[in-house]
This record gives structure tokens, sequence and C-alpha cells, in this order.
């Protein structure tokens, strides 16, 4: 039977879908979080240059990943919300910022702890140190920006011209370490393959996938909080409250 997922792009309907969604995505994500921890810090033996300091990797590296994909599925869902002027879209796009800058933070903290050993600083103004910086900012801005518009149509038009125009940001960052001479390491993971051992590619990829997951599940529930905010006024939702009551 075919499913009609067109449905789905209502706000009403998928409410109740994100609601069944999230435990199959909240669960596996804290399994993988905690097997990913484990393979990284006890598991995966200890590197020849930069000895137990390279272990922050399993955080750092899943965290600015995943801090530049959120931005740019932010930027495109904001891009469909603007240009065929869908609720839903723009809800989504709202729904990822907090957790991207979140993303964002942790990317930087880390590389913070990461550099002090390595470069015996805590921070230089390194191309793309200072382009995560921007991206932080960026996502800082998308949520202050709608935060300070009321009315939200007017919001999530203001917001994803931000969105498009900072996803520039995104490959400066990625090419960042090939385009400029900068302390920054290459990747570690490239298409052609890795030199890493095979316990430390397993805790790597276990992170993403982990981390992957919970922006799926965070996301998930913080739309179903917007859905509910924006939707306050309108039948279904005064129904759903009064059916919880």
């Amino acid at each position: 039977m075919a499913i009609n997922w067109f449905k789905y792009s209502a706000p009403s309907t998928f409410y109740g879908l994100a609601g069944k969604l999230v435990p199959w995505f909240a669960w596996p994500a804290a399994l993988l979080f905690c097997v990913g921890l484990y393979i990284g810090f006890f598991v995966a033996p200890t590197d020849v240059v930069q000895g137990e300091a390279y272990r922050i990797i399993f955080i750092h590296v899943p965290a600015s990943i995943l801090s530049m994909f959120i931005y740019l599925i932010m930027a495109a869902y904001a891009a469909l919300g603007l240009i065929f002027n869908t609720r839903l879209s723009a809800m989504m796009a709202t729904a990822l910022a907090p957790t991207g800058a979140l993303f964002a933070f942790i990317s930087l903290w880390t590389g913070a702890l990461w550099g002090k050993p390595m470069w015996g600083a805590w921070w230089v103004w390194d191309a793309r140190l200072t382009s995560e910086l921007i991206l932080l900012f960026l996502y800082l801005g998308f949520i202050a920006l709608q935060a300070s518009i009321e009315d939200t149509r007017r919001a999530d038009r203001a917001g994803a011209l931000l969105a498009i125009v900072g996803s520039v940001n995104v490959p400066i960052i990625y090419f960042s370490v090939k385009w400029w001479n900068t302390l920054h390491q290459g990747s570690t993971i490239k298409f052609t393959g890795t030199s890493m051992h095979i316990a430390m590619q397993q805790a790597m990829f276990t992170m993403l996938v982990a981390c992957w997951l919970y922006v799926i599940a965070i996301s998930l529930v913080r739309v179903r909080s917007i859905i509910l905010e924006r939707e306050r006024n309108t039948q279904w939702v005064k129904e759903l409250a009064e059916i919880k009551q």
C-alpha cells in the first residue's frame, strides 16, 4: 500500500508522526553514544604522535561535521519555506538551529582542549577555527533574528535570507585547510581511505551515527513544541489539549 507522504507536510499530521518517530531515534542514539565513547576511550590504542590527547577527536570530529551539515539542512528547509511558503519547512529550520549552534560550540570547545597540548595555545586565528566561529555566530544570529520579530512569517523570511547567505561559509570551513596554510590538520578520513586504526574508525563512525540520530530525535521533539506554539489557535490543537486534560 502506497503511503501519501505529502499529507505529512502539514503541521497537524506531521506532529503525530514526529511523536512516533522520536523513540526510534533517541534510544539508538543513547546506545551508540555509550558504545562509541567506550571504544574511543578504552579500546582504541594510544596515538603514536599525539598520545592520549588525540581521543578528543571522537567528540570533536563528529561535532564539527554535524555543525556544518545541520546548517546546510537548516538553510535548505529555510529556502523551501521561503520559496514555497510552507509552514513546516520554516518550523524545521527553526528547530534545527539550536542543535546546530550546540554542535558548533562543542566543536570550538573541544578544539581548544585539543589545541592546547598540540599547539600550546587555546585559540589561534586559524582559517578553519575562525570560519567555524563565524558559523556559531550565524546560528546565534539566526536564532536572535527570529526571536526579535514578533510576526512569525516575517521572522521566518528574515531568518531564511540569513541562513541562505550564511551557507557560503560552510564550504569555506571545509576547504580552508586546502586553500590556506593553516595550523589545523587536514582531513583524517577521506574518500580514498584512512590510515586510522580499525578501533579508531569504529569509534569515530559510531559517534558520528549517534550524533546524527540525536539530531533527528531532538529536532523532532523541538519541532513538535514549535508546531503547538504556532498552531495554538487552531481547532486541532485545542482538541488535542482537551484530550490531554
